[in-house]
């Protein structure tokens, strides 16, 4: 019987071992499963206040720019929206409104100069008559348009660089002569 008697204890030892190490595992986990708690709490607060600092943040700049739109539409009528900045080539009956506003406002200058007798403009001086500054960076976008405009015959370029009033119609690349 002693050695009956001694496997069970034995046995016994084994299960109290085995019970002491999950007791300290389950311990252990409990620890890590309250960290993770606490990290998922941090995260869902973090995430409720950006939330509602970006609807705050949203709404002000709604807010602001309605009212900027409202200042605009007041002062000076905008014209049609049109997509994109492509200048096509000018052909007989090709509306200026095509063109986006930047451009229209380029050949609204120089068709008004034309009309009041005056002559060609150079593109610093396009730029103030824009109200946009004299900066380089104004300038040479305004050279970059007025280009474009002439390229595809809305304006014509002199050989100063200088830029006038005048529509042409311009022969597309791959067009066929005869046409």
């Amino acid at each position: 019987m002693a050695s009956v008697l001694g496997m069970l204890e034995g046995r016994e030892t084994a299960a109290r071992v085995r019970a002491e190490g999950l007791r300290e595992e389950v311990a252990r986990l409990a620890g890590v499963l309250e960290a993770a708690e606490i990290e998922l709490d941090r995260r869902v607060i973090a995430r409720e206040e950006l939330v509602e600092a970006l609807a705050a943040s949203a709404a002000e700049t709604t807010a602001v720019t309605e009212a900027e739109a409202e200042a605009e539409q007041e002062t000076v009528p905008s014209p049609a929206p049109v997509p994109g900045s492509i200048v096509p080539p000018w052909r007989e009956g090709l509306l200026v409104t095509v063109l986006a506003p930047h451009y229209q406002r380029i050949l609204g200058v120089l068709d008004e100069r034309q009309r009041a007798g005056q002559g060609p403009l150079k593109a610093r001086e396009i730029t103030v008559e824009l109200g946009l500054g004299t900066t380089s960076a104004k300038v040479e976008g305004v050279r970059s348009k007025a280009r474009r405009l002439a390229e595809r015959g809305w304006l014509v370029r002199e050989t100063s660089g200088m830029f006038s009033a005048g529509r042409r119609p311009v022969a597309l690349p791959g067009a066929d002569s005869s046409a």
